[in-house]
């Protein structure tokens, strides 16, 4: 019987769109609050994750 994959990915969907929510009030908090600026926070906040990945390797090294 094959297992269906979308219900065993849920919980991880649930903490990413956590994530995604925090970042961006974080980044639209940051910002000046004009509309580009906000804009501009909301795309950060999807690719946040890159952000920490680059500085986590120049950390160590690589």
């Amino acid at each position: 019987m094959a297992k269906n994959n979308a219900s065993a990915a849920a919980p991880w969907g649930f903490f990413g769109l956590l994530a995604y929510i925090g970042a961006a009030i974080y980044f639209v908090s940051v910002s000046d609050g004009t509309f580009w600026a906000v804009i501009l926070g909301l795309l950060q906040a999807i690719v946040w994750p890159v952000y920490v990945v680059y500085h986590v390797l120049v950390l160590l090294g690589a």
